[in-house]
């Protein structure tokens, strides 16, 4: 398995694995998925084989903060460190940056936890419409 940047090539691939996995009501079409791509600081995939089985995104200033947006791992790929390599690419080993994400989907607050990551008292936030 290859954790890499995300290339032009690789949208539809990972809006399939978006689609399948949970994703759809948070996806769009191919473009604008390519557009929030395009939009994040930071987005990177898993490649197992000729496969994209993961994907994950962030938007950061790369100096004190940063959120991750997305952390996506195909269903038969999960529970293989595929998950915790994608987070590890995006937030790098930066000290002085604070990352916070939404971890409300079942497994996010355990699985992030293993990671460093606390729950916070002091996050506040606007929903979308």
């Amino acid at each position: 398995m290859q954790v890499r940047s995300v290339t032009a090539s690789d949208v539809d691939a990972v809006h399939r694995l978006l689609l399948t996995n949970g994703w759809a009501h948070r996806v769009g079409g191919v473009e604008e998925l390519g557009r929030l791509i395009s939009a994040s600081q930071r987005a990177v995939v898993a490649v197992s084989g000729d496969d994209i089985v993961g994907f994950a995104r962030a938007i950061t200033d790369g100096l004190s903060n940063g959120y991750l947006s997305m952390v996506v791992v195909a269903e038969p790929h999960r529970r293989r460190g595929i998950g915790q390599a994608l987070v590890e690419c995006l937030i790098g080993s930066e000290p002085n940056i604070t990352w916070v994400l939404r971890a409300g989907r079942k497994g996010a607050a355990e699985f992030f936890d293993k990671l460093g990551f606390t729950p916070s008292t002091t996050a506040m936030e606007r929903p979308r419409r």
